[in-house]
Parts: C-alpha cells; sequence; structure tokens
C-alpha cells in the first residue's frame, strides 16, 4: 500500500478519538537516523527560497526530515487527537548550532502536553535533532489543535492563534478594520504550490492539495502549507542576514504563530516590522503568520 493511502487508512480509523480533559500525553517517543539527500535539500531550498549552496541546513529542515516520524506518531493507537481535521497552530524552533548538509542527525518526536482549548484540545510535539555523540542541536515544539465541541464550564485556554488551516470564526459584529500592511515584498503564489510542497515535505493534507479536496474540509480552495510560508519568510531573512557582516550563528530562538489560512492562488506581502519580527498579509492587510527570532538559552 502506498506510503499515503496508508497513513489515510490509519487517520479514518480514529477520526471520533477525543480525550478526556486531564488526559496525559502518550508515552510514545519514535526516533530515526537520517543524513541529507543533496538532491531533496535542493529542491526544499529552492521550492521555499533558501539561497543555494549554503554550508548550513535551512531552519525549517529538520521538521521535514522528522516528519514521518511525526505522521506515525499522530497516526499511532495510542496518539488522543484524530489527524484528520488537526490544525497547526504554531512552531518554536531553538537551534544551538549549525547544522551541516553531511552530519548524521540523530531524530527523535513525542508528545509533551495535551492542553484543554477553547476551540477543542491542543498538542504539543517536541521534535529534536541530536548529533552522532548526542548534543542537541535543534529543537522544536509544534502546537496542533483539534476541534470538537468543549463544554460551557470548561476552563479551556484562550487561544494563542488562529489556526493556519482553520476557517474564518463568523461573528455577529462587523469586524474590525485591518491595519494596512507594513511597506514589504509582494509574492504571488500559485495555484499549484500546495502540491508542489507536499511532493517535497511529504504532507499530502487534502487541504492543500486542490480545491475538490480541501471543501470538505470547509475550504473552497486549497490553502498553502503553514510550514511552507514560514520557510519562505525564514528564506527571506536568511537572504537578508547573509547579505550584513554581522551574520552569525549564534544559538537562535525563532517562534511563528499561523493565524489565518493562505488560500491559492493569491498574493501576499512580506514585511518586517522590527530588525527580529516578521509577518505575513493578505493585500488587504489580513494578517496570516507572524514570527520573530532572537537569541536563546544553552541546550537542555
Amino acid at each position: 500500500m502506498p506510503p499515503a493511502l496508508a497513513v489515510l487508512r490509519a487517520a479514518l480509523r480514529r477520526t471520533h478519538s477525543r480525550p478526556a480533559p486531564s488526559a496525559p500525553p502518550p508515552p510514545t517517543r519514535l526516533t530515526t537516523t537520517r543524513t541529507t539527500d543533496p538532491d531533496h535539500l535542493a529542491a526544499y531550498r529552492r521550492l521555499c527560497g533558501f539561497p543555494a549552496g549554503h554550508a548550513t541546513l535551512p531552519l525549517t529542515y529538520p521538521h521535514v526530515l522528522a516528519f514521518p516520524l511525526s505522521m506515525r506518531l499522530m497516526t499511532a493507537r495510542d496518539f488522543p487527537l484524530p489527524l484528520l481535521g488537526l490544525v497547526h497552530t504554531s512552531i518554536e524552533i531553538d537551534q544551538y548550532k549549525p547544522l551541516r548538509p553531511t552530519e548524521e542527525l540523530h531524530l527523535s518526536v513525542r508528545t509533551t502536553a495535551l492542553t484543554p482549548h477553547r476551540r477543542g484540545t491542543e498538542a504539543t510535539l517536541l521534535t529534536e535533532a541530536a548529533s552522532a555523540d548526542g548534543e542537541l542541536l535543534w529543537q522544536s515544539r509544534s502546537t496542533y489543535l483539534a476541534r470538537h465541541k468543549t463544554r460551557p464550564t470548561s476552563t479551556a485556554s484562550a487561544p494563542r492563534t488562529e489556526p493556519e488551516s482553520a476557517p474564518e470564526p463568523e461573528s455577529a459584529h462587523a469586524p474590525a478594520p485591518a491595519p494596512a500592511p507594513a511597506p514589504g515584498e509582494n509574492w504571488q503564489l500559485p495555484a499549484g504550490l500546495g502540491r508542489r510542497y507536499a511532493s517535497v515535505s511529504g504532507d499530502r493534507n487534502p487541504i492543500h492539495l486542490h480545491a475538490f479536496t480541501a471543501r470538505p474540509f470547509g475550504f473552497p480552495r486549497a490553502i498553502a502549507h503553514g510550514m511552507w510560508t514560514a520557510a519562505r519568510c525564514l528564506a527571506e531573512r536568511e537572504r537578508g542576514e547573509t547579505r550584513t557582516p554581522t551574520h552569525t550563528h549564534a544559538p537562535t530562538h525563532t517562534r511563528i504563530e499561523f493565524k489565518a489560512p493562505v488560500p491559492l492562488p493569491t498574493t501576499v506581502t512580506y514585511s518586517t516590522p522590527t530588525p527580529h519580527t516578521f509577518e505575513l498579509r493578505s493585500p488587504q492587510g489580513k494578517l496570516h503568520l507572524t514570527g520573530a527570532t532572537g537569541p536563546t538559552d544553552a541546550p537542555p
């Protein structure tokens, strides 16, 4: 059975899963060892806009290397949330040392938290990349939201973000006017972007592929992968940093929040309101993504 069909079959077996409010995260921890395929890395760089020929891996690339582990974890029987409809809401990345394309990476993925949310339940996945001798080089924390009905008396936390793949909530009141975008760079995103990123990343969620596969999930058109928008913004930052003499490989912390879906095709505007923040908006000023970077502490 092709891998994509196997994942879909596993996901369909568990579409009605819902954890108890006090359920602990499952103990499963998956590991693997990966080395970078030069052709795959080159394709990823081209699609996301990272400069070619760099001596280090793009900041988001370990997420792609570990994605098969994440899929296995989220389709395992002990994972308490249904894969179909799961929404990527944020990612935090700590990079402690530059990652070289030639080095072997020991990858691991596990669930560290299940958090009540006013729209359902949010899971936090921790992904780590270590050297052959066990030194932690890179880690990320991704939050994924499973939407379901919650009790009116629930103490679910207020949402940190609007999910990158959730339809806009309806409101009885007219929305406040969107702020004008900061001066920035316009990007034209083609209709087939989701299919192209799926072929590189392995993330073949139907909401990203075609309009007809996105409609059953409430989207009139396919939407861009949140991790492509994140990578494209970080690639633009990387291009700017390599043009300055102050560019270093100091440990960094990056947090990205996916605020609203990016329908395809479309035009978006990338801007940097401050030297350490960036955002992605529609031409009308609607906020799709926010990000911030800064120094990080030493690895735990």
